[in-house]
């Protein structure tokens, strides 16, 4: 966690230089609030600067098995910290227990957490695993993620509907190569 904070009149003035920086009139009618709007939405789509997953994984249930748990398809958003441009996609966590079990949700929000800041998706991947591991005891934990980057489709090489695969493993993920072929089947 950063204990980043949005600094709205910052984010403001700089949309203002882009409009200008693009030949835009950031004066002209269609955009005279748009600074403000963006300013908002950065705030939204980067809260998780200023968030820790420790705060959703560390609330925990402790179950007999110590069985596989699968969270699959869960969609996410994120910026490309090279473009500022969106990705977006779908992450599939595995993990093994080790006598406790966190909420469902609370996958899904610990992706949201490292996906709501600027990002490569390299790197959310491997978060991701880094937290489950860290926060729950598991004893292994997989993630892939599967995104497609506008920094790919909508310039440069123009390709829209590439995706890019990441896969991060953890624990008894990293040695028992059954676990990571069970992973994959269950995840398509």
């Amino acid at each position: 966690m950063r204990g980043a904070m949005i600094d709205q009149q910052k984010i403001e003035a700089a949309t203002r230089l882009l409009l200008e920086g693009i030949g835009e009139d950031p004066d002209r009618e269609g955009l005279l609030e748009t600074p403000e709007r963006v300013a908002r939405m950065y705030a939204e789509v980067c809260g998780g600067l200023d968030q820790s997953a420790e705060k959703h994984l560390s609330t925990t249930f402790t179950v007999d098995s110590d069985e596989v748990v699968l969270e699959r398809d869960i969609p996410f958003h994120s910026l490309c910290e090279h473009h500022l441009l969106p990705f977006f996609g779908r992450a599939h966590i595995a993990y093994l227990p080790n006598g406790k079990v966190v909420g469902l949700s609370k996958l899904a929000r610990t992706v949201e957490v490292y996906a709501r800041r600027p990002q490569l998706q390299e790197r959310l991947t491997a978060q991701v695993a880094d937290a489950i591991m860290e926060h729950t005891g598991a004893r292994g934990a997989i993630v892939m993620i599967e995104a497609e980057h506008m920094c790919m489709s909508m310039r440069g090489v123009s390709k829209p509907g590439t995706k890019t695969v990441t896969v991060a493993k953890r624990g008894e993920y990293t040695t028992d190569s059954s676990l990571v072929t069970e992973f994959f089947a269950m995840v398509r």
